[in-house]
């Protein structure tokens, strides 16, 4: 992704309704960087599993490594130890793991593989760039484009009830060639969820977003199976803590001006 400038949060003179932390809008430079085409999947993750990932201690923060060894966590909380196998915890059944599902892990998992493959996630402004930027400088609605978000672009809306192949939805891919940058999975980025310059809490419910400035949360973005279509503007911001794992969120990596991935 060449170097250029991403417009994060929505301006207040708009018409777009949005929630207290998407304002105030505001462009930001993003150096180049690379990121990967796909979020990561089961498959690629049960590689880290299988490098010894969770007792390295090198991989995980302090505070990241003494939760994951005060709870004993070894695997993704959606995966069940089979007999033949590993299982997917499914809406409705366990299944063998899908190879070419997206992983959903927590935070704190996710940087864990990012460093172990020698990478990192990115940060919210790389991640909207490579979304929502073009070639020419410009801005997309959507990752795809202009056109309204529909079963051709992503798993959203509740399409499906699962993850699907993270190369299912070409036609959704962003104008750098980036896959799956909405649906199938939040995405989990290296930003500390914080306010952005101008931030105003809503007068009739203050607390909805300054009750997590805390530097214990992250920012997310893109959206998961469950995620209704209205919720896809490019400056929705979810977030969850570093250590939570019930979440439907994946991630992916990037390289910081680097030639290979």
């Amino acid at each position: 992704i060449p170097a250029g400038a991403a417009t994060l949060g929505l301006p207040r003179t708009g018409e777009t309704f949005g929630w207290d932390n998407e304002f105030e809008a505001h462009p930001v430079h993003v150096p180049e960087f690379e990121i990967s085409q796909y979020e990561v999947t089961n498959q690629q993750y049960l590689d880290f599993m299988a490098a010894g990932g969770y007792e390295a201690r090198e991989f995980w923060g302090d505070e990241d490594w003494n939760w994951k060894t005060a709870n004993a966590i070894f695997h993704p909380v959606f995966w069940i130890k089979g007999v033949e196998g590993w299982l997917y915890h499914g809406m409705f059944e366990d299944i063998p793991l899908p190879p070419g599902w997206p992983v959903y892990v927590s935070h704190a998992e996710a940087t864990a593989y990012a460093r172990w493959a020698g990478k990192s996630l990115p940060t919210e402004q790389q991640w909207h760039r490579a979304a929502y930027g073009t070639q020419d400088g410009g801005e997309r609605i959507y990752p795809w484009g202009d056109d309204p978000p529909s079963v051709n672009f992503g798993n959203f809306d509740f399409s499906h009830w699962n993850p699907t192949l993270v190369n299912s939805f070409p036609e959704g891919r962003s104008a750098f060639g980036v896959d799956d940058m909405l649906g199938n999975g939040w995405e989990w980025t290296s930003t500390v969820f914080a306010p952005f310059p101008g931030f105003e809490p809503f007068p009739f419910y203050p607390g909805y977003s300054a009750n997590f400035f805390d530097g214990k949360h992250f920012v997310m973005k893109g959206g998961s199976t469950r995620t209704a279509a209205c919720m896809l503007r490019p400056t929705f911001r979810n977030w969850f803590q570093g250590h939570y794992q019930y979440v439907y969120a994946t991630f992916r990596c990037v390289n910081q001006n680097q030639r290979s991935l």
